[in-house]
């Protein structure tokens, strides 16, 4: 019986979700991350689902694995030294770059930009030169060339290599020409070249993407290596490691490594997908996500079970030009600490966090401040008086002393200022919540909400209160979604390829040779690892403006779209797109930047699991009762086992649902469902 299994590597804990391929039957598991090496705590893992479950390791043929080892390389400055080859007389591309300063006009006094990640002292300059159409202007002066390389060597700094030529987007042949001579002196060092990594016009985004590629490449390769071996020598040789994209797809080992700049965004997208994944499957196509974790909650929309995705990817104040899922982030979490500024008297929740360590009072771990956990248990959300998850204790009393100090400072009761820190938790997350909706001309109300993560459930009915988005969706599993994303994703690449046509020239054969040249690229990838052509399916993007705007619109399509419109298909997709965007369209003048093909493994079909016990009453889905504290009063409420409950049976609020990694509060008013997949929808009750 052949298994998967997929893994997320969060900053307190590492989530794991073991899935049998034929039945849809899942089994979760919680371990601590291991920081000093995230391999260990995914080794653990494994051998703890293992032995809970009775599972051979040897029966588990696919792990995809969500990862934030090249996000925090890139946060914490611990990547390679990067050697920077580039044509000369640019060499000092990365210390011009944009003129763009965080904070605005402020940002001009106090910004202090970040040493760069290529420094000028391991950049050379090669004398070469393309022009832009692509012709030889200067050959490469490979003798030249080779001299300045081994100095380069000789200084024993260089860790990683990158090499980045003028118009090389166009015109690949001297990159290659000087890596077939680096490769001669840098033989233990990987090497990254500009046309590989992201061949894109524009000198300053293509040099950075490349120079962070090889920046996080040793960290990444060294960590997948590692984990791949050790999967192998616990699994046996038939395991097929994979590693989440920051766009939502999944890369194999082998691409993982050879192009890490691609996951800096992974353990965001695992969410995404995840979320996806159960409403598509319920028949909610559009939704609106929110994964609230223990710092943070990562927002997104989807639309018609698409991830929206920007073609470039911020970490801290480093920008590459890499595909990721559109997530905006927000400090308010589990663990986000309330406070009382002297000055204002006025109650502050966040960004500061409790983390993992000392983590809010509650815990006993030796945190003290207060918390929005610690508000939860005050108010009677995460129960006291039963062990979550049957398994972990809270501490009430505990939580009492922490808000009461926010209480003490303003002047009010206890519980005022408990359902204060609450109150202002969830407008923090609403706020981002219309950063991805009302911001982009979107209606929330035209959207389901979907809560998870560990606290996103205990939030997710008064989210839906606050964006009239019905219903409120709590998938499977809500606190190891991000793991169901990494288990039910399929591995892809793309090939692209700079454009600078006016759609007006564009003939409808050409722009379809041109995509078939692509999509045969990008395919070859995925056959390099193992995966069949027909195995595979593609889908097309094309980059388009206004001529004269300086930002450009993507528009995704497929093959037999454009066979049936031509290039129109890409115009007026770009217009409508524009028109919901910005409340207007010009209807000519479209100039066609880039066009990409995205291949991707074949989706499999996998069982849907049952959910509980069909013949079991709501009454029998009862484990305690208890009360809590919503609006200004006390509540009776139940608590329910959610694995017991099952298609058919409706939850009426005031409740709460436990499971193992997350606990839901149903509001008074509302009521929740429970559909076939599994997922609890919150709706007004009738």
């Amino acid at each position: 019986m052949a298994y998967r299994l997929g893994v997320d590597v969060g900053g307190t804990f590492t989530d794991f979700l073991l899935m049998n391929d034929a039945t849809g039957e899942t089994h979760t598991a919680k371990v601590p991350s291991t920081p000093e090496d995230s391999s260990i705590g995914v080794l653990n893992g494994i051998a703890r689902v293992c032995e809970e479950t009775g599972i051979n390791p040897t029966d588990i043929r696919l792990v995809m694995h969500g990862t934030t080892v090249a996000t925090n390389a890139v946060l914490t400055g611990r990547g390679a030294k990067v050697g920077l080859v580039t044509t000369a007389g640019f060499e000092d591309t990365l210390q011009v770059a944009r003129s763009y300063c965080p904070g605005g006009l402020a940002g001009w006094v106090s910004y202090i930009k970040s040493p760069l990640l290529a420094p000028l002292e391991l950049t050379i300059g090669a004398h070469e030169r393309m022009a832009a159409d692509g012709s030889v202007v200067t050959p490469l002066d490979a003798d030249r060339l080779r001299e300045e390389l081994r100095r380069l060597h000789a200084t024993g700094e260089v860790e990683a290599l990158t090499i980045c030529f003028i118009n090389a987007y166009i015109n690949r042949e001297h990159e290659e020409q000087a890596r077939a001579i680096a490769s001669e002196i840098f033989t233990d060092t990987p090497i990254s070249i500009s046309s590989d990594v992201v061949p894109e016009m524009q000198e300053y985004e293509r040099t950075e993407t490349t120079v962070v590629n090889s920046y996080v490449r040793p960290q990444v390769a060294r960590y997948v290596d590692n984990l791949q071996r050790a999967l192998e020598e616990r699994m046996g040789g038939d395991t097929h490691l994979s590693i989440l994209r920051s766009d939502g797809g999944l890369a194999s080992a082998r691409a993982a490594s050879e192009s890490p700049v691609n996951l800096l965004m992974s353990g965001p997208a695992g969410g995404v997908a995840g979320a996806i994944y159960f409403c598509s499957r319920a028949g909610y196509d559009n939704i609106l996500t929110f994964d609230m974790g223990g710092t943070s909650t990562d927002v997104a929309l989807i639309q018609e079970s698409r991830a929206r995705v920007r073609r470039e990817t911020y970490v801290g104040d480093v920008r590459v030009r890499a595909p990721s899922v559109d997530v905006r982030t927000v400090g308010a979490g589990g663990g986000s600490i309330a406070f009382v500024p002297e000055l204002t008297k006025a109650l502050r929740v966040g960004p500061e966090s409790a983390g993992a360590v000392p983590g809010p009072a509650c815990y006993m771990k030796g945190g003290e401040e207060p918390t929005v956990c610690d508000a939860n248990v005050v108010l009677g959300y995460l129960p006291s008086d039963v062990q979550l998850g049957g398994k972990m204790e809270i501490n009430y009393d505990a939580s009492v002393k922490a808000v009461q100090k926010v209480a003490d400072a303003m002047g009010i009761g206890l519980m005022e200022a408990a359902e204060g820190i609450v109150r202002i938790v969830n407008e923090s997350m609403f706020g981002a919540l219309r950063l991805v909706s009302v911001e982009q001309g979107y209606d929330p109300r035209d959207f389901a909400l979907v809560g998870f993560g560990g606290a996103g459930p205990l939030h997710a009915n008064a989210l839906g209160i606050l964006t009239s988005a019905w219903p409120v969706i709590v998938p499977p599993g809500p606190g190891v979604l991000c793991a169901y994303g990494d288990a039910t994703t399929q591995v892809q690449d793309e090939a692209s390829r700079t454009y600078l046509m006016m759609a007006g020239d564009l003939t409808d054969d050409k722009l379809m040779a041109d995509l078939k040249e692509l999509q045969e690229r990008a395919g070859a990838s995925l056959r390099a690892d193992g995966i069949a052509a027909e195995d595979q399916e593609v889908a097309f993007q094309a980059d388009l403006r206004y001529v004269g705007q300086a930002f450009q619109i993507t528009v995704d399509f497929t093959e037999d779209e454009l066979r049936g419109r031509g290039v129109s298909l890409l115009t007026d997709a770009f217009d409508a797109e524009h028109e919901q965007l910005f409340t207007f369209k010009l209807g000519d003048g479209h100039e066609v930047l880039m066009i990409r093909a995205v291949a991707r493994a074949r989706t499999r079909t996998i069982e849907a699991a049952s959910a509980g016990d069909a013949s079991a009453s709501l009454a029998d889905c009862i484990i305690h009762q208890s009360r809590f504290y919503v609006d200004g009063e006390w509540h009776d409420i139940n608590i329910y086992s959610r694995e017991k409950l099952h298609a058919g049976l409706t939850v009426p609020g005031p409740a709460i649902v436990l499971e193992m990694d997350s606990t839901t509060v149903v509001l008074p008013g509302y009521a929740a469902g429970v559909d076939t997949i599994g997922n609890l929808l919150i709706n007004p009750a009738a």
